[in-house]
Formats: C-alpha cells, sequence, structure tokens
C-alpha cells in the first residue's frame, strides 16, 4: 500500500539526507507556528451595496480565508473572474454577519453575454467552504487554528454565527461552445431578514481548452474506502458510486491508477500446456476501460501485472507463477506469453500510450539489482508496455526504466536532462513530504503551492504529477475500531510498517486526502442503513491542483501555437511570445522560493491567454 511506503522511507534515508541540506521534513508541532499568510488581510472587496449588518466581501479562490480575518477596506462593484472555454474558474464570496445569520441560501443566475449569448445557471455550481480544526500542525507553516478545505454543495440552508467569515465558493464552467466577451449575472443570497445580490462578471478568452491533457496525472484511488463509508453493497450501487467519483476526477483533469476496479483483466496459467502458456481474458475489461477513456478523458492507466513480484524498500515479493519462480522454463513460457499478449492487446486497440507498468516503489539501493531484473525480465518480452519507478535516475537502473518519478525535492535537471537525451521522460510526487518550505499538498499550507507545483513542473519539461492517494479518509493503525471522520478529524495518519494498533503518527493534514465522502457518508453508517447514492466533495487543493493544470495547458497551447505560427511572425513577436512560455521567478524562483500571493500567477495566466487570442487571430 502506498500509504505504507512513504512514512518509512522518508523517515529513513530521505529524512537523513533532506535534512542535511537543512530541510526538516517532520517539523516538530511544538516549534512555533508562522502562517502570515493565512493572516493576511490585504485582499478582497467589500461588494458595494450589501446589508449594514452582514458584511458581504469577494476574493479570488487561491486565498485560504481565515474565520475571524476583518473586512476589506477596499471596495468594488462585482466580483469578476476570467476563464477560456472548456474551463473552470471560481470565486470566493464571504459573508460575515454582525448576528447570527439563519438559514442562508444561494443561488446564481444565467450570466448574460454578448450579442444573446448566455452561460445557463447549471454551469455555475455554489459550494460551501467547510472548515477543519487542525489540532496538530503539519510543520512550521502550518497553525492551530481552523482550516478551510473540504467544499460541500450548498444544498440545505446554512446557519451562519455572528462575527465569522463564511465563503461560498461560486464555480464556474465555460462550455466549449459559448462566444468569447464579458458576461454578466448575479449571486442571489436570502437568509432569515436579510437578502442581498451579488454581481459576477465573467470574461470568456476566445479559445478552448482541449478535452485531454498533455500532461499526465497519476493519483492513487481506493474504490474499497468508497465502498466502505458509503455502505455500498451492490454491484449496480458500486458502480454509481464509482462513476460520481471518476466525474469529479474528470473535472479535475486528474487520472486515477485504476478506473476500472471492478472489471480487471483476468488471466489463467496453464503450466500444464505444451509450451505452457497463459490464457487472457480482456472482455470486461475492455468494455469498461474504452468507456471511461472516452467519457473521462483520463490520461493513464497503472497496469497490475501477475507474477512479477514486487514491493518496496521496505520489503518485497520475489516473482512467481503458482509454484515456478522467475528461473523455472514454465515461469518464463508463462510470463512471455502473457506479457506479450498484454502488449499486443493495448498496442491493437491503440491505447499503449495510456499503460505505464508501476510495479515496484520507491526501491533503496539494496533492491536495485531485483529492480533491474524485473524490469529487463518485461522488457525481453514486452519492450512497448511502459514501465515507471518512483526513483531519481541512478546508473545501476539506467536502461529498461522509461518514466522515472522522483519526489520533488530528489529532482536533479541536469541529470535528468542526460536521461531525457535516452528517450527517457519524467514525471515526480509529493506525498507525506516534502514539507516546509517546499510546495505540498497539506490543509495547512497556502493555496498558491499545489498551483505552483504546476509551474515549477512546466518549468522543468516535467511530463506527469503522481499522488500516493486521493480518498485516504482513514488510517487502519490510528483508528483500528471505528473509521476516522476526515471533517473532523484532518490529520492524515500512519498505517502499517509497525505502527502499534491504536497510536497516532502524523504524515501531515491532508495527506492522501483531496476529495472527501459526502457529508452524509463521514462516517460508515451514521445516517442509516441505507447506502449513500451521493458523489464526492471536493476540496480547496483538489480545485487548486486542477487550475494548477489548466496554467500548464494555456502553456502548452501557447507553444503549440507559436510553433504553428513561427514562419509569419517578427523576430521582436517570437522573442515577446517565447519569453512567455518561461516561468518567471514572480511565481517560482527555485523549489523553495514561491509567491504564496495568487497576483503573479493570475497576471502571468491572462498575458498567456491575451497571447493565444493574438496567435489565433486571422
Amino acid at each position: 500500500m502506498k500509504q505504507h511506503n512513504r512514512a518509512a522511507r522518508l523517515a529513513a534515508g530521505l529524512m537523513v539526507a533532506l535534512g542535511a541540506a537543512g530541510w526538516a521534513p517532520w517539523a516538530s508541532a511544538s516549534e512555533p507556528a508562522r502562517a502570515p499568510d493565512f493572516y493576511r488581510t490585504d485582499y478582497g472587496e467589500c461588494i458595494q451595496g450589501a446589508s449594514a449588518d452582514v458584511a458581504v466581501w469577494w476574493c479570488d479562490a487561491v486565498h485560504k480565508i481565515p474565520r475571524g480575518r476583518d473586512v476589506p477596506d477596499k471596495a468594488g462593484p462585482a466580483a469578476r473572474l476570467a476563464a477560456a472555454r472548456n474551463d473552470h474558474e471560481a470565486v470566493q464570496v464571504v459573508l460575515r454577519p454582525s448576528r447570527p445569520l439563519k438559514q442562508l441560501t444561494a443561488s446564481a443566475t444565467d450570466l448574460k453575454g454578448p450579442e444573446e449569448a448566455v452561460i445557463e445557471s447549471d454551469h455555475v455550481r455554489v459550494l460551501r467552504v467547510y472548515y477543519h480544526f487542525v489540532e496538530n500542525p503539519t510543520d512550521k507553516t502550518g497553525v492551530r487554528d481552523w482550516w478551510p478545505d473540504a467544499l460541500p454543495p450548498l444544498d440545505q440552508p446554512l446557519d451562519v454565527p455572528a462575527g465569522q467569515n463564511q465563503p461560498l465558493w461560486v464555480l464556474v464552467y465555460v462550455p466549449r461552445d459559448a462566444p468569447a466577451g464579458d458576461y454578466r449575472g448575479q449571486l442571489k443570497l436570502q437568509a432569515e431578514g436579510f437578502s442581498a445580490a451579488v454581481p459576477l462578471e465573467l470574461h470568456v478568452w476566445d479559445f478552448a481548452l482541449p478535452e485531454r491533457n498533455h500532461i499526465e496525472t497519476a493519483f492513487g484511488f481506493s474504490a474499497s474506502n468508497v465502498f466502505r463509508y458509503h455502505g455500498l453493497k451492490t454491484e449496480a450501487d458500486k458502480r454509481k458510486v464509482l462513476d460520481m467519483y471518476f466525474q469529479c476526477f474528470s473535472e479535475h483533469r486528474i487520472s486515477p491508477y485504476n478506473p476500472v476496479p471492478l472489471d480487471p483483466i483476468h488471466v489463467r496459467f496453464l503450466p500444464e500446456a505444451d509450451p505452457p502458456r497463459a490464457e487472457v481474458d480482456f472482455s470486461a475489461f475492455d468494455a469498461e476501460f474504452s468507456r471511461v477513456v472516452e467519457e473521462f478523458h483520463f490520461t493513464g492507466y497503472r497496469l497490475p501485472i501477475q507474477g512479477m513480484g514486487g514491493g518496496t524498500f521496505h520489503a518485497r515479493r520475489e516473482p512467481r507463477i503458482g509454484q515456478f519462480t522467475a528461473e523455472t522454463p514454465e515461469y518464463q513460457a508463462m510470463f512471455s506469453s502473457y506479457v506479450k499478449q498484454l502488449e499486443e492487446h493495448f498496442r491493437q486497440k491503440g491505447w499503449l500510450d495510456l499503460i505505464y507498468v508501476y510495479w515496484f516503489d520507491e526501491p533503496a539501493p539494496k533492491d536495485y539489482e531485483f529492480v533491474r531484473k524485473g524490469f529487463e525480465r518485461l522488457k525481453r518480452y514486452a519492450p512497448g508496455l511502459r514501465t515507471m519507478l518512483t526513483e531519481e535516475p541512478v546508473d545501476a537502473l539506467a536502461g529498461p526504466v522509461d518514466i522515472w518519478c522522483p519526489i520533488t525535492p530528489r529532482y536533479d535537471h541536469r541529470a535528468a536532462e542526460k536521461r531525457r537525451a535516452e528517450g527517457e521522460r519524467f514525471w515526480w510526487y509529493v506525498c507525506t513530504a516534502p514539507k516546509a518550505p517546499y510546495c505540498t499538498l497539506f490543509i495547512d499550507h497556502p493555496a498558491t503551492e499545489l498551483r505552483v507545483w504546476l509551474w515549477q513542473t512546466w518549468q522543468r519539461k516535467i511530463d506527469g504529477i503522481l499522488v500516493w492517494q486521493a480518498t485516504y479518509w482513514t488510517s487502519s493503525a490510528a483508528y483500528p475500531d471505528e473509521p476516522q471522520n476526515p471533517y473532523e478529524d484532518p490529520m492524515g495518519y500512519r498505517s502499517g510498517y509497525s505502527t502499534p494498533r491504536g497510536v497516532k503518527r502524523f504524515w501531515g493534514n491532508g495527506d492522501g486526502r483531496f476529495i472527501y465522502p459526502p457529508l452524509a457518508a463521514a462516517v460508515p453508517g451514521a445516517s442509516g442503513p441505507e447506502p449513500v447514492l451521493k458523489p464526492p466533495v471536493s476540496s480547496i487543493r483538489w480545485e487548486m491542483l486542477r487550475e494548477g493544470i489548466e496554467d500548464f495547458e494555456y502553456l502548452w497551447l501557447l507553444r503549440e501555437l507559436i510553433h504553428e505560427k513561427r514562419s509569419r511572425l517578427s523576430a521582436g513577436q517570437l522573442n515577446r511570445y517565447q519569453r512567455l512560455l518561461e516561468v518567471p521567478e514572480s511565481i517560482t524562483k527555485d523549489m523553495t522560493t514561491f509567491t504564496t500571493d495568487p497576483e503573479p500567477i493570475l497576471a502571468r495566466r491572462a498575458a498567456v491567454a491575451r497571447a493565444i487570442e493574438e496567435l489565433l487571430s486571422p
């Protein structure tokens, strides 16, 4: 299990190595907390004409708003946002009542644009920002306080206490056929003794984002956690809810390791055949995989291969098929028959570029010979199957590895460029580490960090991002008897690796948890015996990943257009456009020096968008 691997390795070699460089991955929660960015008050605008006893203000979606921060001094006429077609963009509309506000509801009107164009209100979702109490800060960036993260829908009236901010997350999807230009609408707010209409202004850029990413994504997903929390028993219910989760992944441009958990490839090994061989049944897999690739536009599938063995730096399993070890002719005949069929089938279906074999995780030097032999065995019989390894490039493993995937602080650009010259590619990942001062995935860190991570990804010519889990809602060690409520306890706790039953060891707030079960399923069975057939709940961090991936796609579009239009551009135009492909220091100077203010990101994204429009103009 991935959650087992991260903590143990990082607690060992990675912690020592990076600690020597001045990085303490697991800073003590007792260290003095510093979260100056969390408590900033220099952003946001009050909405003019709001009620005297209920302040209404707005800001972009890339700030985490403390419950107690003051209302902004600045005022403005409307909440403003900009997006391309086939793009998502959000703003936060914040209420801070001076008296308790009862039964708050919110609804968006249609957005009306140029020449009677309309983005219908169905494309505008209103979510509420949920606050989680962080008892134990992840590291020196965090602080003990209420932190916003989950974004459940505002599908029933909400009470807002006096003197506290309650942000509403107003999420707009711009359809592919929406004309470019400026759109206007309203967010209508209603409560007992209160009503207000917040003007919304949306600018639509004159281009569309592609359906499928040009950056690969690979995120762990626990179908068993979903079935457990939702109380799902029947196959029909499981499939219905899985589709809700995969729709959520798809809308956020993120691919799960395995989008077909109920429809695996079946293999039957025949050691008594002459020669020994494998019978592979793709029928159930093909039907479902074809559907999810077409419907959800996923970029990859982590192909499990039986008989390869595997493991981690902590422990490993030797390759074996039944009683036959890798040295036996029976194993070799069955294994070769099996993987050759896999390769040929995926080639014929046109899916070969979606497949990656991730069979060993984070090897230590003692594992290098074992891992190399496993990769070479696979490549001997199925050279077209892409191999991926969560490790930085090392000479002892070079050759049979197609994709290197180091943890972000371990990425060495000069070493990577040498491997790229050999045709190899790079992904990278974050997990329980790194911690401050790197870009991380934790709840008690600035929202900008996950978005900046994608700009760092573009900057280093990295082709993919990986995170070990998106639905790690509980720990079998920390919560051995009753599962964790991820809303009430935001900490990701260690599981496995000899962690004693009932012992809570911290990995970090929100680690492995980007989407939540619906509130009705926050604790399995708490809402009664009936299954909860509702979609998952997004989070601010899940939204920031999407924003970063969309930023990456803006840059990709600009680069493609520069290449396509190069011959018609003057030297000055070419230089101006090419400079926009560079990531400015105002966004990220290096791996530990980057903005916590969204303004440089938003400004650069707008400049890239204007350049795309110019290049697309006749």
